[in-house]
């Protein structure tokens, strides 16, 4: 099992590329089921939950060719032959949450869907049964046994239907589902996530019907036929947030390009709180972690356009070393503050009381052996080793691959001192 050593003190100087955002890329992958035309995905991130879903939609009958050499960041996929009875197996659905992203797509087209109920997540839940209800609406017939969910429909019927609770995955699904389905859907407290713009761009360009996405109304008048279409991913938010705060930590001076500034306006008004110097341009921020002690500041998670969850913990990573105390409020998800006994390890300074995380910051941070526990956790722990004293080692971080395309390559390219090192097995004695 692989792991990141980190020597910390290094100031990242430098330029670096945001990848296609795998939070878009999921969807649209998923969205290729809904036509038996080839459809072209380009700006797909090279990480590990993208192989996952390469090897999803394989199981199904779809062709998918990830790209190599100058194309190496383009998939095509051509979903003409489906399997008869398409199933999402548990052994993949375990080990990415948006493989559930195919049942609505396959309800929709071949009016049969059989997907293994995702079961535990380390952050906390994250239920199915807001795309189920939305599918029933839709007038989906839904069975649950043995671990998985059978979905049947000869034909889906538009409908009005408001979700419980804000969901991104949940808005995807039955939005792909609804733009097959006959007659008008409208759905109300959509997720208002830049993802989901992007799956409904692409939607359009396939020939579906969208108005009102990126908003809390989203309005899908059905057709009968999808075709195929060519789409560029968005930038990864969350990627060019993750080296924002790397560069403010470290005290560097980074420009981060191919990326979106009005997709980070939450965070970047936080750091201006925080006292970080940040300049945006066309596709492109600046970020100057040297205009003077970082101060506290609180922030609270929220849905899109808020304060992103995914940013949560490198966030933590940041106010460890800003003077005075920050309150850290979770509020998406009930058990996402496992990376703070981590960083403890290390010797920040955080109480965890609930959903609140007390950060006392301004400590001095010293490398120790780690452990990630999820994705955005993992990434925590990689700005904080890139501050402290001496070596970090990093284990489990396959967590960091589902969702980073080559971190410690992008780091070492502005000046971290960062190297991947495999599991070393112990000799055995007399042999």
């Amino acid at each position: 099992m692989d792991k990141l050593v980190i020597r910390g003190g290094n100031p990242l100087l430098g330029t670096i590329r945001i990848s296609g955002a795998k939070n878009a890329a999921l969807p649209a992958m998923a969205a290729a089921l809904l036509t038996d035309e080839t459809v072209v995905l380009e700006n797909i991130p090279q990480v590990r939950d993208i192989e996952t879903e390469r090897r999803l939609l394989s199981a199904m009958g779809a062709e998918v060719e990830l790209g190599y050499g100058r194309a190496q960041h383009r998939t095509t996929i051509c979903a003409a032959k489906l399997s008869e009875n398409p199933e999402a197996s548990y052994e993949l659905v375990k080990t990415m949450r948006a493989s559930s992203l195919v049942l609505g797509p396959l309800v929709a087209r071949v009016g049969f869907a059989r997907v293994s109920v995702p079961g535990g997540c380390a952050i906390g839940a994250r239920p199915i049964d807001l795309h189920i209800k939305g599918l029933e609406k839709l007038g989906a017939q839904i069975v649950q046994e043995h671990g998985y969910i059978e979905a049947r429909a000869k034909k889906l019927r538009g409908a009005h239907y408001s979700f419980d609770k804000i969901t991104v995955t949940g808005t995807e699904d039955i939005m792909m589902a609804a733009a097959l389905a006959e007659g008008d859907t409208v759905l109300e407290n959509c997720a208002r996530e830049p993802e989901v713009v992007d799956l409904a761009a692409l939607l359009v360009k396939m020939g579906a019907w969208i108005e009102g996405a990126g908003s809390s109304t989203i309005r899908i008048k059905g057709v009968e036929k999808l075709h195929g279409a060519r789409h560029r991913i968005i930038p990864d938010r969350i990627e060019a947030a993750t080296f924002i705060l790397a560069g403010a930590l470290t005290g560097g001076d980074l420009m981060l390009t191919e990326c979106d500034p009005t997709h980070l306006t939450a965070l970047l008004n936080k750091l201006e709180e925080v006292g970080v110097k940040v300049k945006t341009g066309e596709g492109c921020v600046r970020v100057m972690g040297d205009a003077g002690p970082l101060k506290a500041a609180d922030i609270t998670t929220e849905e899109y356009p808020g304060f992103p969850t995914d940013v949560q913990a490198q966030y933590m990573a940041l106010v460890t070393q800003a003077e005075g105390t920050s309150i850290i409020t979770e509020n998406i998800f009930e058990n996402r503050f496992m990376h703070a006994q981590e960083l403890c390890r290390m010797g920040a300074n955080i109480k965890i009381e609930g959903r609140r995380a007390v950060v006392r910051g301004r400590v001095t941070l010293s490398g120790a052996a780690v452990q990630a526990s999820d994705l955005r956790a993992s990434a925590s722990l990689v700005l904080a080793a890139l501050v402290a004293q001496d070596e970090t080692i990093i284990d489990r971080v396959y967590h960091i691959d589902r969702g980073y395309e080559r971190i410690e390559e992008k780091l070492r390219g502005v000046g971290a001192q960062v190297k991947r090192i495999g599991e070393i097995l112990p000799k055995r004695v007399g042999v």
